[in-house]
C-alpha cells in the first residue's frame, strides 16, 4: 500500500505510475482534505465542499491537468484537526519534523492500513516539514484558539488552587454596552466617565458585534482615519476572545497571556409565536487581567 496526499497531483501521479510498473498489485491511496474536490467518487467531496481549510500544500478547488486520478485506487478525506494532531504526534513520538500535510497522509494511512493483511506493508510519503509552520500548528495556543485541542492547561497555572475554579466565581460588574451607531465622541466620554478601557458593541437585538477600546479609538481618531462624529462601527474590531461562565480560571489565564480582556457571554433563547426559537450570545460581563489578579491575591 502506498499513501500520498494530493495537491497539484504531480507527486502522486508520477510515483504511483512508477511503483505500479514494478509492483502492479500495490494499492495507491490518495489523501484529499475536506474542502478540496480532488477525491473520487465526487460524493466524497460533498462534506464541506469548497470551504476553506488550514492544512497547506494539498487539495484544490479544481482538477489539475497533471493529476491522473485513474492511478489512485482509493481516496480518503481528512480534516484539519486529525491532520494537525497527527503531525504533532509524529513530531513528539517519532522525532519527524513534518508539516500538516504529512499529518493528513499519516491520519489517512492509519485508516487505510486496517485493510492490510498480516505481512503486508504500507508506505506513507511525508513531503512537508515544519519550517513554515512555527507559529501555526506547532503552537499550543494556535491549536487551542482554532478548537483543535481542548482544555489546554499550562503549568504551573493548572496546579494552582484557583485553576479549576470558574469565571462565574469572579466578582464581575454589571456590563456596560454601546450600540454600533453611537458616535465615537460619546464612546470616548463613556470610557472616561466610567474608567473603562473597553466597551462591548451590540446591535439592536443586543447581540455582540464587536468591541471598542481606548487604544483602537486612539489609533483611528488621531491620524484622522475617522471623525469624532462617526459611529463606533467604523472603529470597532471584531476579533476578541469570548469565554463562558463555566470557563476555568486556568483557561482564562492562558487567554490573558496574549489578550488584555475577554467578554463573558451566555446563550439566551427567545421564544416567539409559532414556536420559533432564537438563540443568541449576550453579554454577561467583561473580565480583565486585574479581575483575575484581584481574585487570586484576595484569597492568598
Amino acid at each position: 500500500m502506498l499513501v500520498i496526499s494530493a495537491g497539484t497531483g504531480g507527486t502522486i501521479t508520477g510515483t504511483a505510475k512508477k511503483i505500479k510498473e514494478k509492483c502492479p498489485s500495490v494499492v495507491v491511496v490518495g489523501v484529499d482534505p475536506q474542502g478540496s474536490i480532488l477525491a473520487l467518487p465526487d460524493t466524497l467531496n460533498d462534506h464541506n465542499r469548497l470551504k476553506s481549510y488550514e492544512v497547506e500544500g494539498i487539495g484544490y478547488d479544481f482538477i489539475p491537468e497533471v493529476l491522473h486520478r485513474d492511478v489512485v485506487d482509493k481516496w480518503i478525506k481528512t480534516n484539519d484537526q486529525d491532520s494537525f494532531v497527527m503531525a504533532r504526534r509524529m513530531i513528539r513520538e517519532e522525532g519527524l519534523l513534518c508539516g500538516g500535510s504529512c499529518g493528513s497522509a499519516m491520519a489517512a494511512a492509519v485508516i487505510a492500513a486496517k485493510d492490510l493483511l498480516p505481512g503486508q506493508k504500507c508506505v506513507v510519503m511525508l513531503p512537508d516539514s515544519t519550517r513554515n509552520y512555527m507559529t501555526k500548528f506547532l503552537s499550543d495556543d494556535w491549536m487551542y484558539d482554532h478548537g483543535y485541542v481542548q482544555n489546554l492547561d499550562k503549568k504551573p497555572a493548572n496546579q494552582a488552587w484557583w485553576a479549576k475554579k470558574f469565571v462565574s466565581e469572579l466578582p464581575l460588574n454589571v456590563p456596560y454596552t454601546i450600540t454600533a451607531s453611537l458616535p465615537c465622541k460619546e464612546a470616548v466620554d463613556i470610557l472616561k466617565a466610567e474608567g473603562f478601557d473597553n466597551l462591548p458593541v451590540v446591535d439592536e437585538q443586543n447581540a455582540i458585534v464587536g468591541v471598542i477600546s481606548e487604544g483602537n479609538l486612539t489609533a483611528q481618531l488621531l491620524p484622522g482615519r475617522i471623525l469624532p462624529s462617526d459611529p463606533v462601527s467604523k472603529a470597532m474590531y471584531k476579533q476578541f476572545k469570548k469565554v463562558s461562565t463555566h470557563t476555568t480560571l486556568s483557561e482564562l489565564s492562558r487567554i490573558f497571556d496574549k489578550d488584555h480582556f475577554a467578554l463573558v457571554v451566555t446563550e439566551q433563547r427567545r421564544y416567539s409565536a409559532g414556536g420559533v426559537v432564537e438563540t443568541k450570545s449576550v453579554i454577561f460581563g467583561v473580565v480583565t487581567r486585574i479581575d483575575l489578579l484581584t481574585f487570586i491575591t484576595a484569597k492568598e
